[in-house]
């Protein structure tokens, strides 16, 4: 699959198959966002990689937003040091990875961004960092659409040369 095939085919998945993740597919996984370009290469994040069930079910219970956590094969935290780039830095890793994983037919989704506080304990995440994200990952439980997104017409979103001015490619 190509980069851009991952892009326009990726939707959220949020329901898992039991099937565990290949050591190897973690790896790369992982790779994809220690890789990701970053501001000053500053590299303003840690990866807490989860494989363990029962910590599985507890990041599930602690996030507000992500109880499918609990069903996924594994779940990467994205820890943050507090600072100016490290929102987006975090964001372009987390985006790395998620594509690395897509392209090897594995799903993801994004939780967090706040509410993550109960969480850090679990993971014995010091309190001089945030925990910025948690992105369960697994082999999706039903067969996904690939590439059936409702987006906006990109003429409404993309500008060319000025503000307005449509983009047409």
């Amino acid at each position: 699959m190509t980069v851009f095939d991952a892009i326009q085919t990726m939707l959220a998945v949020r329901t898992y198959a039991g099937q565990p993740i290949p050591p190897d597919a973690v790896q790369r996984i992982v790779a994809a966002g220690w890789l990701t370009g970053s501001s000053m290469n500053r590299q303003p994040w840690h990866f807490v990689v989860v494989e363990d069930r029962d910590t599985l079910r507890q990041l599930g219970a602690l996030a507000p937003s992500g109880p499918y956590i609990a069903d996924a094969a594994l779940a990467i935290a994205v820890v943050v040091e507090r600072t100016t780039f490290a929102v987006s830095d975090a964001s372009r890793a987390i985006q790395s990875m998620m594509l690395a994983a897509w392209a090897e037919g594995i799903g993801s989704n994004w939780v967090g961004f706040h509410g993550l506080d109960a969480v850090k304990p679990v993971l014995n995440v010091p309190e001089t960092l945030d925990l910025f994200a948690i992105i369960p990952f697994g082999y999706p439980a039903q067969a996904v659409g690939k590439g059936k997104k409702q987006r906006k017409p990109l003429a409404t979103v993309a500008h060319h040369e000025r503000f307005g001015q449509p983009f047409t490619g």
